[in-house]
C-alpha cells in the first residue's frame, strides 16, 4: 500500500492543536511538507516544532484568522502563487454548544462565515494548484451530526450538515482532475473542545463534569473517548495515493456510536 506524501505540500487548517495539530503530525511523518493555519502564533510555533524533519520535508507556518475572508484571500493567496498545494485539512474549531431555539440569527452566520465560507474560499484557493500537479486531497474535519445530530449542538447541527452538502457538491465537480474531497467524522474525541462540551451539559444539567464524561463513554460501543492522532490515523489515509479511489464519503472515526448507517 502507497501512503508515501514525499514532495507532497499539505496546508492543515486549525493546526496549532487538537485533531489539526494530531493530523499534521501524521503527514509529516508519511514525508508531507506541512504548513500549519491558525491565529495563535506562538501556539504555531510550538506545533511545528514537533513535526517530523527526518526525510528532508520543510515546515512552515500562516497566522490567520479563519473568520476573515479578506485575511484568508491575502494571505493564502500570496503564498499558492509561489506553491502548490496537494493537501488540503479543513478543520475549525465548533460553534458553541447550546439548544437551536436559544440560538440567535447571529450565530448561524458566524458560524456558516467560519466553517463553509472559510473551506470554500480555502479550497479554491488551493484547486488550481492540485489540478496542474494532478494530486489533490480535500479533507474535512466536520462531525458525526452530520449522520445523526447531536443534542445540544443546534446551530453546529445545521453549519456542519452544510458543509457535508457542499463537500459532496465539489467532490463531483473536482473528481475529474485526481481531486478527492471527503470528511472526517470524529465522534468524542479528547481534546479541548470536548472539555467545553463537558463543561456545558454539566452547568445545564445539574451533574459533574465527571458524570457527563462517563456518560458520554458508556454512549460509545468501545466505552472510551477518542483520541486525537485516531482522528489523524484516517486522515492521514484519505490524504494518501491509496485513497485515490475514495471520493464525496462521510467517514465516521468515532468507536461506533453512530447509531445510522
Amino acid at each position: 500500500m502507497n501512503l508515501s506524501l514525499l514532495g507532497k505540500n499539505a496546508l492543515v487548517c486549525g493546526g496549532s492543536r487538537g485533531i489539526g495539530k494530531a493530523s499534521a503530525i501524521e503527514l509529516a511523518l508519511l514525508g508531507a511538507n506541512v504548513t500549519l493555519l491558525a491565529r495563535t502564533e506562538s501556539a504555531l510555533q510550538a506545533a511545528v516544532s514537533e513535526l517530523d524533519c527526518t526525510q528532508g520535508q520543510i515546515h512552515d507556518y500562516l497566522v490567520v484568522d479563519s473568520q476573515n475572508e479578506a485575511e484568508i484571500r491575502e494571505i493564502i493567496g500570496n503564498i499558492v502563487s509561489k506553491r502548490h498545494y496537494n493537501i488540503l485539512v479543513n478543520n475549525t474549531g465548533g460553534p458553541p454548544a447550546g439548544a437551536v431555539t436559544e440560538a440567535l440569527p447571529q450565530q448561524f452566520e458566524l458560524a456558516f462565515r467560519h466553517h463553509l465560507v472559510a473551506n470554500h474560499v480555502i479550497s479554491t484557493l488551493l484547486i488550481p494548484g492540485m489540478k496542474a500537479s494532478g494530486y489533490g486531497r480535500i479533507i474535512n474535519i466536520i462531525s458525526t451530526s452530520v449522520k445523526q445530530p447531536l443534542e445540544n449542538l443546534g446551530v453546529s447541527n445545521t453549519v456542519r450538515g452544510a458543509v457535508a452538502n457542499w463537500s459532496k457538491t465539489l467532490a463531483n465537480e473536482v473528481a475529474q482532475f485526481g481531486i478527492t474531497v471527503n470528511n472526517v467524522l470524529p465522534g468524542a474525541t479528547r481534546t479541548e473542545r470536548l472539555e467545553e462540551i463537558i463543561m456545558n451539559n454539566a452547568a445545564k444539567s445539574g451533574k459533574t463534569p465527571d458524570e457527563v464524561a462517563a456518560q458520554m463513554q458508556s454512549a460509545v460501543p468501545m466505552k472510551r473517548i477518542g483520541e486525537a492522532q485516531e482522528i489523524a490515523a484516517a486522515v492521514a489515509f484519505l490524504a494518501s495515493p491509496a485513497a485515490s479511489y475514495i471520493t464525496g464519503i462521510n467517514v465516521p472515526v468515532d468507536g461506533g456510536r453512530t447509531k445510522c448507517l
